[in-house]
């Protein structure tokens, strides 16, 4: 911490140094503060905005997985016994509005808790309530009714630049409160997991577990992101901490406000990052962006104009590197919202309004709704006679979807005796369900359940 913060405070004076000459002799002495001076420090930024990150204490029972001896599974129909176990966990969480109570944090947080506590910094503990959650991108949003809070100002992620500073707040290892430093060290990180929606901030500050659900701040104490992820051995910090930007956060917690879920909007484009070969290929110019292979007809990309070969180069003004870059920026905006898409078309710039479509009408990956699907992918569909329900399109090998038999093209059409007709409806019954849940399913002319615990 001493190392940093004199980096800091080293970097903070060369600046005023360069302004009047562009030769610093080595003989100049430090500048530091003189006796009865205060030293730099950020004390009096953070004692303002501590308070308003929290602990998170939860418990609840989970169901854990052990594989069954060789002898015993031929007797059995899977090879591993299923038990409930009871479970505690710890995170951090961050105040966000201080009259409602509400908290933000990692939906991996409270996943499956049955009791979740929020504890403040002067002591105080509160049973949180949970408005909702988003699983594809770690956010979840809880409540808690206290008088006298702290709330945090919410800072636009989208101005962050690689090298600006970062403060972590959080609750690692259940230690308590404890602040980090470090910088921006990379934007739009994405790639950790495919099957959910992530443009990372990527931070050197010290991030460990139970730093989850954090605050990441800038040096006037707003808010910038949610500490949600690390890289490094065996679960250790080794400088490679991932927050989820504040503006993403904004937008998906505004969503779980009004409807108590994420309405993902969807542009209605597959493609893949634009690389030189592709450049090559289609004559463009660019390196950088999302090449469209498919516009899905009827969607708002295909009423506004975009056609497949375009390149996608930015979103609202701001530049767009990637697919992943570009499918969580987009998946963080409601449905009907209207963003303006840059395009290159034969080297011609072009700009076109799209309205977002309702997710649904586009593939929505399964393993988000529940762990034994994971691999799958779903959307909307019918089934040969006309029966709505939710279409696998595709189905990953060896995945543990694949495992329970699911194939591409099959069609849910029920949970046990309750009919589903499409994917918000299946969401809504497997958030809720608890134990062995029996899908209904039909292949072609046939129908037949599936369990999954």
């Amino acid at each position: 911490m001493k190392m940093k913060l004199s980096v800091l405070t080293a970097s903070l004076l060369a600046a005023s140094l360069f302004t009047h000459s562009s030769y610093v002799s080595a003989k100049i002495p430090f500048f530091g503060a003189e006796a009865g001076q205060k030293m730099p420090s950020l004390a009096p930024m953070l004692e303002k905005i501590t308070p308003a990150v929290v602990n998170i204490n939860v418990a609840g029972n989970r169901e854990v997985r052990q594989r069954m001896p060789d002898a015993f599974q031929q007797f059995f129909d899977q090879g591993e016994l299923r038990r409930e176990q009871p479970f505690r966990g710890l995170g951090s969480g961050v105040i966000i509005d201080a009259k409602k109570g509400y908290v933000v944090t990692n939906a991996h947080v409270v996943n499956q808790a049955d009791e979740i506590r929020v504890t403040l910094t002067d002591g105080r503990s509160f049973e949180a309530k949970k408005i909702g959650e988003d699983p594809a991108s770690d956010v979840a949003l809880l409540q808690i009714n206290a008088d006298n809070l702290t709330e945090i100002k919410i800072s636009d992620s989208d101005n962050l630049r690689v090298g600006d500073f970062t403060i972590a707040i959080g609750n690692p290892f259940g230690l308590g409160q404890t602040v980090t430093s470090g910088m921006v060290s990379a934007l739009g990180r994405g790639g950790l997991d495919s099957e959910k929606y992530e443009d990372f901030i990527q931070t050197d500050a010290a991030i460990n577990s139970g730093n989850s659900g954090g605050a990441l701040v800038n040096l006037r104490g707003e808010l910038i992101g949610i500490n949600t992820a690390i890289i490094g051995p065996a679960g250790g910090n080794v400088g490679i901490g991932f927050a989820i930007p504040s503006t993403m956060m904004k937008n998906l917690v505004s969503q779980i406000i009004e409807f108590g879920e994420v309405k993902r909007g969807i542009l209605g484009v597959e493609g893949n990052d634009l690389n030189e070969d592709i450049a090559k290929a289609m004559k463009v110019k660019s390196t950088k962006g999302v090449f469209i292979g498919r516009v899905t007809p009827d969607s708002g990309s295909d009423k506004a104009g975009l056609r497949s070969g375009d390149v996608i180069v930015s979103l609202n003004g701001k530049t767009i590197q990637s697919m992943s870059e570009l499918r969580a920026k987009v998946g963080s905006m409601g449905v009907g919202k209207s963003v303006k898409i840059g395009v290159l078309r034969e080297d011609k710039q072009l700009s076109f309004d799209v309205k977002l479509s309702e997710s649904d009408q586009a593939n929505v990956t399964a393993g988000t709704m529940h762990e034994m699907l994971a691999g799958a992918s779903f959307s909307n569909g019918k089934t040969q006679d006309g029966t709505a329900g939710v279409m696998l399109t595709e189905v990953a090998e060896r995945s543990p979807a694949a495992q329970l038999g699911l194939q591409k093209g099959d069609v849910i059409i029920g949970v046990a005796r309750t009919k589903v007709s499409n994917v918000a409806e299946l969401r809504d019954i497997l958030s809720k369900a608890k134990g062995v849940i029996a899908l209904q399913v039909q292949r072609e002319n046939a129908v037949y359940y599936v369990l999954i615990r």
